[in-house]
């Protein structure tokens, strides 16, 4: 069986830093502490107005954390330049609006793709895994394949929604898709990942799916860090996904 691994986005522990300024919440603590409760990588999204996460913090990941650090940026020249210069394990090309509160759906790789290329070329020129965050759209994931991308993120967001609506119907529907748009990408050869909005509750559905081999959460992760810790969260989250991924297995098996 194929572990499936746990990404922590160690943003929103920037978002508290900076509504005071300072130094306190330290990101680099958070993704010290997130290493050591079983996390496998860290996510960190560095955005064009710097709301959360800052180039230092970029800096100060690259040199002390051990784990994997998956960089998520939106294609922009800028942002290209600062990659180049860390290289990171992976990078995650996101969209991005400067009036959104958090990244809203997946990238258009289908209208983009001609814009997208360069910058896909020259991240994985220098050793650098890319990684295009979608919606489990099979004309999308065919047009992140034609890229060259080595990985698909299937965004998550529409499902939780559903699922927190208590939407019976509309989760079925988005899990379907998301569990098609899995088997798609993998049966072009890209590595699946998926994540938005997952918590102890709905992550169970996306975990026990077979072709997703890494999950990216954050803001709930960082939430549920204020009742019980962070360590406690992402420990409850990663045995969560263990178990659901165990109970897959053996219903396949049998």
């Amino acid at each position: 069986m194929q572990r499936l691994r746990l990404g922590v986005n160690i943003d929103h522990v920037a978002t508290i830093r900076n509504a005071r300024g300072g130094v306190h919440p330290d990101p680099l603590r958070a993704a010290t502490m997130a290493a050591k409760a079983g996390a496998d990588g860290i996510t960190a999204h560095l955005r064009e107005d710097r709301r959360h996460i800052n180039d230092e913090d970029i800096d100060r990941l690259m040199r002390h954390i051990d784990l994997p650090l998956n960089l998520e940026m939106a294609a922009t020249t800028e942002m290209l330049g600062i990659a180049l210069r860390h290289r990171p394990h992976a990078c995650c090309i996101v969209p991005e609006k400067r009036e959104e509160l958090t990244t809203e759906g997946g990238l258009d790789v289908v209208g983009a793709a001609n814009a997208l290329r360069p910058y896909v070329d020259q991240l994985k020129s220098k050793g650098i895994r890319v990684s295009l965050f979608i919606d489990a759209d099979p004309s999308q994931i065919e047009a992140a394949a034609q890229c060259g991308a080595d990985v698909v993120e299937l965004h998550t967001g529409t499902y939780c929604e559903r699922f927190n609506d208590g939407d019976e119907v509309g989760v079925a529907t988005e899990l379907e898709k998301i569990a098609s748009g899995a088997e798609q990408a993998a049966s072009l050869g890209l590595e699946v990942h998926a994540g938005h909005g997952l918590t102890f509750e709905s992550v169970t559905a996306v975990a026990a799916l077979p072709q997703i081999v890494e999950l990216n959460i954050g803001h709930f992760l960082v939430g549920e860090a204020i009742y019980s810790g962070l360590d406690s969260a992402i420990k409850r989250m990663r045995d969560l996904m263990t178990r659901a991924r165990q109970e897959s297995n053996g219903q396949q098996s049998a």
